[in-house]
């Protein structure tokens, strides 16, 4: 059985290598991924880790490949709930494919449980936070659906479908 996976793909008025800064730099991530901090150094094995701004981790992974500015994968793993955690390691692929004075940025998160609380958290999560790194980078102003508030609702949600699960429910 294949598991599920969710695609989303954008164009951004901006380089490959502003692109790769914004997915990969803490400074950056923190405007358009709910107020959350990356840390890596971005070489193959090396983690990844999702600073929250209350200091806890909320997401992890380690970095399975790394192609400046063009492609990089890394696993991932919800850390702010346990029946979250407990649904295990997906994969994420960034892909940046210049295209003139645009990049088409393609990001693919797989290896997902069906029906999971992870599936419905990140079909909610990937739009706001990819839209508002869109904005971000064309316009200089991430978009208010990526603020921290605005991830406590999607959270929630995720949760709540991932205690379901974990009951059989």
């Amino acid at each position: 059985m294949t598991k599920p996976s969710f695609v989303y793909v954008t164009y951004i008025a901006t380089t490959p290598e502003r692109l790769w800064a914004a997915l990969t730099q803490p400074e950056f991530t923190e405007r358009y991924m709910f107020g959350r901090r990356v840390e890596s150094t971005w070489v193959q094995g090396a983690p990844v880790r999702y600073w929250g701004r209350e200091g806890t981790v909320s997401d992890s992974g380690d970095v399975i490949e790394c192609d400046p500015p063009r492609r990089l994968v890394i696993t991932w793993r919800v850390e702010f709930d346990d029946a979250l955690r407990d649904e295990g390691y997906s994969t994420v692929t960034f892909e940046l494919e210049p295209l003139g004075g645009e990049v088409k940025l393609t990001v693919i998160h797989d290896q997902l449980r069906e029906g999971s609380g992870v599936e419905k958290g990140i079909s909610m999560g990937w739009p706001k936070a990819l839209s508002s790194l869109k904005s971000l980078l064309e316009t200089g102003r991430p978009l208010a659906i990526s603020s921290p508030e605005s991830a406590a609702v999607g959270e929630a949600a995720a949760i709540d479908v991932a205690r379901m699960s974990s009951r059989g429910a």
